[in-house]
């Protein structure tokens, strides 16, 4: 199998005279809320056979909290893409829970944002882990993903 290159990483901010990443500075952080239902179980995404919250949905729900981390302070033309995640499910979800999800930035290692993430059932923590994701030029990202640059 040949081996992808990873995202552009070395895109500029268009007439900013800054680095895009300067926008971004630990301690940023956001919560989204999901009220699990059929459609969020295992069962209904195939991720296993049991009627809770799956983890694939779980996952995805700690990647939304890191992007409404950065929203209101990404640069015009960038956007940030998954690079690492590192999540343990501790606990299940029943449909009919609300769950909320939290992220942290952590650390900002030039364009990548390293996110701490918790996402909890009331007292119960249902997982925790950490999110990465790198700062790229939106268009030139697509562009290379799409084999049209």
């Amino acid at each position: 199998m040949e081996e992808q290159p990873g995202p552009d990483l070395t895109a500029t901010s268009a007439g900013s005279g800054q680095q895009p990443e300067s926008a971004f500075t630990p301690g940023l952080s956001a919560r989204v809320e999901l009220t699990v239902t059929d459609s969020d179980t295992a069962q209904a995404v195939g991720s296993g056979d049991v009627p809770v919250l799956g983890t694939p949905r779980v996952l995805a729900l700690a990647e939304a909290a890191t992007v409404a981390a950065t929203a209101t302070r990404m640069p015009s033309g960038m956007t940030t893409v998954g690079l690492r995640v590192e999540l343990d499910h501790r606990a299940p979800t029943p449909v009919g829970r609300t769950v909320t999800a939290q992220a942290r930035l952590a650390k900002v290692d030039g364009r990548r944002l390293l996110f701490e993430v918790t996402v909890t059932d009331g007292a119960t923590t249902v997982a925790e882990g950490r999110v990465e994701r790198a700062l790229v030029d939106r268009h030139r990202f697509v562009e290379r993903a799409t084999g049209s640059a």
